[in-house]
């Protein structure tokens, strides 16, 4: 049998979406790891593992402000019988050196200063007198604007037992202690912690670059005016959004028009930058395009991308494939903005994901009660209907039509409703599957 039948026979075959996902996954793996600036990982995944090294934190230090004492010169402290002790220092955060404490001696200290040698607790400002009759609050504010001469004396009313108000060294980790282990997705706490420790670049797989492009001379860039025919151009901007939802580095190339060198170069060009490319439109399979047939071209030259016809609506005819010399994935979407949308979210997002090294790619699902009934026709495709999704009463409400062009519907949905290949009726109250979107 000769190639070209092969080919054809290949094509004609209808492809389920979880065979379609799988081929797309198989063909993808995580970016290979490069080192970058702390902010730069957000959202990105550790490959090391890390380990502590100074404790956290580095020293004993005042979880308040107030005065630095021996637990037993104040042991009996009262309202009524204070505690009388001399002041001999000041304590800022930042501090280097350190004044000592001897019997019956105490050390103004700020909140974060390191705790003087011979310290044993840290009596908050509000139970004393301030030190110098003015009042605990204004005399400490005073004190945390410019450290004072030593000198005067501070009344203490209530006791302190040894360690309170100190931050022990190493009561947060211990040298040497594992802080992050590699899988970690960095977010703001796991990137405050790596500051933390002194880590000021990480080892992680990268963000992809994702480069998205829409297809088709009817399409004209918002913000300017109509003629006929004409339409806005959403899907470019659609898509770069919900690729940079999906933690993707992304570009928005924008409109092409229906011509095959304008668009190869484009694609061409645009390789440079790309760890992923995501067309638009033009991928009806049997009909003439601009777009199957460029691609076409560049896989006969530089990768292989197939188009396909799926069991599902909407989304049904896509493409997949390698191109270019470094084999980088092109996933071909179709033109309606909710068929686009869909697709994206099955298929292209978990590539995204894969591709950033994350353990879990797809959207989460959840069942959910089916406030409305529902048809879904022909018998045989798996179906995506928009809905509103509501948590606390664990219940889906279909939003909008079934027509792929109906982009207000989608705007206002934030879920998926499944509807399997073997079912044509859903009736009110049944449950389903339903994919969140947020």
């Amino acid at each position: 049998m000769n190639g070209t039948t092969d080919q054809t026979r290949h094509q004609d075959r209808v492809w389920s979406v979880a065979e379609h996902l799988d081929d797309v996954l198989s063909k993808i793996g995580p970016l290979d790891p490069i080192e970058l600036q702390l902010l730069d990982a957000q959202g990105c995944v550790l490959v090391e593992d890390i380990t502590v090294p100074v404790a956290l934190p580095p020293f004993d230090n005042s979880s308040m402000d107030g005065y630095a004492v021996r637990a037993a010169d104040v042991a009996d402290a009262t309202k009524s019988a204070p505690a009388v002790l001399a002041v001999v220092g000041d304590v800022a955060a930042g501090s280097g050196e350190l004044p000592g404490i001897g019997p019956g001696q105490a050390v103004r200290i700020m909140t974060g200063a390191p705790v003087p040698p011979g310290a044993e607790a840290v009596v908050p400002v509000e139970w004393t007198d301030g030190g110098t009759g003015q009042g605990p609050a204004a005399t400490m504010r005073a004190h945390s604007a410019a450290p004072q001469d030593a000198g005067g004396e501070v009344r203490v009313h209530r006791p302190a037992a040894a360690g309170a108000h100190i931050r022990a060294r190493g009561s947060d980790v211990t040298e040497g202690e594992p802080a992050l282990r590699a899988g970690t997705v960095l977010g703001p706490s796991q990137i405050g912690l790596l500051a933390a420790i002194g880590r000021g670049t990480v080892r992680v797989h990268p963000r992809p670059r994702v480069v998205v492009l829409s297809t088709g001379s009817e399409l004209v860039q918002p913000g300017e005016a109509l003629g006929p025919g004409q339409i806005h151009d959403s899907n470019s901007f659609q898509l770069t959004a919900a690729a940079r939802d999906a933690g993707a580095i992304a570009y928005r190339v924008g409109a092409v028009a229906d011509d095959a060198e304008t668009l190869r170069s484009t694609l061409e060009d645009q390789l440079i930058r790309a760890d992923i490319l995501v067309t638009s439109g033009g991928v009806s399979v049997g009909a003439y395009d601009v777009v199957k047939e460029t691609l076409a071209a560049l896989s006969a030259e530089e990768g292989t991308v197939e188009f396909r016809r799926l069991a599902m609506q909407p989304g049904k005819p896509q493409g997949f494939g390698l191109i270019g010399p470094d084999r980088i994935p092109l996933l071909a979407l179709p033109g309606n903005p909710v068929s686009s949308y869909v697709s994206f979210e099955l298929f292209v997002r978990p590539a995204i994901r894969a591709l950033m090294g994350l353990p879990e790619v797809h959207r989460p699902t959840t069942p959910a009660r089916c406030t409305e009934a529902v048809a879904s026709s022909p018998k045989g495709k798996r179906q995506f209907l928009r809905g509103s999704y509501d948590a606390e009463a664990g219940t889906v409400t279909p939003v909008g039509g079934a027509g792929s062009h109906l982009i207000k519907a989608m705007a206002h949905a934030n879920a998926l409703i499944i509807v399997p290949e073997d079912t044509t009726e859903v009736p009110a109250g049944a449950e389903v599957d339903v994919v969140l979107l947020g």
